[in-house]
């Protein structure tokens, strides 16, 4: 089973704001959604650029790129030119402090 990893002190990231971390040479970004902590892959399926920086809005990101369209809790397309879900992973609270991990291998 993968390890956790400590993200932020769940104060330090505000609504609306996000941290991407490595995990294991996988960029994931955390979201802090209406005080939710959401974490994806930050790699666009469409092209393979960066998510992180693209616009919020409520649970979707927009990619900087060309506009495709995710869901932060499913990682369901939501509008082209993506047609393949990003990775989501899970997300803890431990005492104050966020904690991710990638979870993807766990089961073989």
């Amino acid at each position: 089973m993968s390890d956790w990893i400590d993200v932020v002190r769940k104060d330090d990231l505000s609504n609306g704001e996000h941290v991407v971390v490595d995990v294991d040479d996988v960029a994931i970004a955390v979201f802090n959604v209406d005080g939710e902590f959401l974490a994806i892959e930050d790699v666009c399926t469409h092209d393979g650029a960066e998510l992180a920086s693209g616009s919020v809005e409520g649970d979707t990101i927009i990619c900087p790129r060309h506009g495709a369209k995710f869901c932060l809790r499913t990682g369901d397309v939501l509008a082209p030119p993506a047609y393949e879900p990003v990775a989501i992973f899970p997300v803890r609270i431990h005492g104050e402090t966020v904690q991710v991990r990638d979870d993807r291998w766990d089961d073989e």
